[in-house]
């Protein structure tokens, strides 16, 4: 039924690289899967996608024989129950500042005794013809990711990590906002708090990741030599709108050159 090995590269601390979906059509689903990512998020955070788009997205990105996973909007059982049983295999959860939060999402995704979500027959458990087999697979192989994006986050890292949790992702724009240094990375406040999260999951053995926003896989790099393990790797608009705009540059940059010359 899903065969995904995700869940053991991030057991065997691999490096995984996905990328962000926000934009609710199929096709946009289609072209990144054939990209060769390890997993694709769709967005249901940041984005107008709903969920009957959002399990159209899941059937072509498990289809193509990549991960789908579903960022939902906030740490809701049942918006993450709804996702699971649209056929996520795992979702990641934003503003996860707590243990109690990091235990709350677990209990959303996983089935008791695992956990506390409730048993609906939709289109992960085969429409009602496969539960049997999603109740085997789901408490096995489902994937929690935890966003830590939060000065409070920082602050409880350790109890957060000693949850049975598969991984966090940092997202470093809500993480220097909530210091009051939106998108200023190189700031020493966050820097050093980048350098703790660091230290911290090295000493409890955590998959650590991070969402790298530029499409510059150059940054990818260097997070992968820096230790992170489950890297986003920018979003769909990005990609597109910084190819489109790069591209364009060049030929006006030509136009201006040739009119000159004449």
């Amino acid at each position: 039924m899903k065969n995904s090995s995700l869940k053991t590269k991030i057991k065997n601390k691999e490096v995984t690289i996905g990328s962000w979906i926000t934009l609710g059509h199929t096709s946009i689903a289609e072209i990144m899967a054939k990209a060769g990512f390890d997993w694709l998020v769709i967005d249901m955070e940041h984005s107008a996608i709903t969920l009957h788009e959002a399990q159209e997205l899941i059937k072509v990105i498990e289809l193509s024989g990549i991960v789908p996973l579903v960022r939902v909007g906030n740490n809701d059982s049942t918006l993450i129950k709804r996702v699971m049983d649209a056929g996520a295999h795992g979702v990641i959860v934003p503003m996860v500042n707590c243990s109690e939060d990091a235990i709350k999402a677990v209990n959303a995704v996983k089935y008791p005794p695992t956990g506390q979500r409730g048993v609906g027959l939709a289109r992960a458990q085969g429409y009602g013809l496969e539960f049997e087999r999603y109740k085997n697979w789901v408490n096995k192989e489902s994937i929690v990711i935890v966003q830590i994006e939060s000065v409070d986050a920082i602050n409880n890292l350790e109890e957060i990590l000693s949850v049975d949790i598969d991984g966090f992702i940092i997202g470093p724009y809500d993480l220097s906002a909530s210091m009051g240094k939106p998108g200023e990375f190189d700031h020493p406040d966050v820097v050093n708090a980048l350098t703790k999260v660091k230290e911290v999951s090295q000493e409890m053995g955590a998959v650590s990741g991070f969402h790298v926003i530029p499409p510059d896989s150059g940054v990818v790099i260097k997070m992968i030599q820096e230790g992170y393990k489950f890297i986003a790797f920018s979003l769909d608009t990005l990609f597109l709108g910084l190819k489109c705009g790069e591209e364009m540059d060049k030929i006006k940059s030509l136009r201006h050159f040739e009119s000159r010359q004449k």
